[in-house]
């Protein structure tokens, strides 16, 4: 593979775990769903510099990246955990109501599902 091939390969290896994240907080991805997940890197910023003939590259070995997974795990989790508590009452197009979820209900399944200070 190319260096940059490699690099796409990554990235799904990573961006493929948000679904499990999901999985972790009860959500499911269902039909229209729209679920969109992107994958970007920080790392190896002067890679792409077309006035370097050559570059360093710094990886990490497949057999390393278990943390980096359960990493991505996580954070998905608690981002959705943090979506659900940090809502708002909103009134939409055609005044359409929804009410925000109260935090001592939510609060209560998180923990009789044991999602609460895991």
């Amino acid at each position: 593979m190319f260096r940059g091939q490699k690099r796409r390969f990554f990235y799904k290896l990573v961006a493929r775990r948000v679904s499990l994240g999901l999985v972790g907080t009860g959500t499911i991805s269902g039909n229209g769903s729209g679920d969109l997940f992107i994958g970007f890197s920080t790392a190896n910023p002067n890679v792409a510099d077309p006035d370097q003939i050559t570059h360093e590259v710094q990886t990490i070995p497949n057999d390393l990246m278990d943390p980096l997974f359960a990493g991505v795990v996580q954070a998905t989790e608690e981002a959705v955990v943090n979506v659900l508590v940090d809502n708002h009452s909103m009134t939409g197009r055609d005044n359409h109501h929804v009410d925000a979820l109260p935090h001592d209900r939510l609060r209560a399944l998180l923990k009789k599902y044991n999602r609460l200070g895991r």
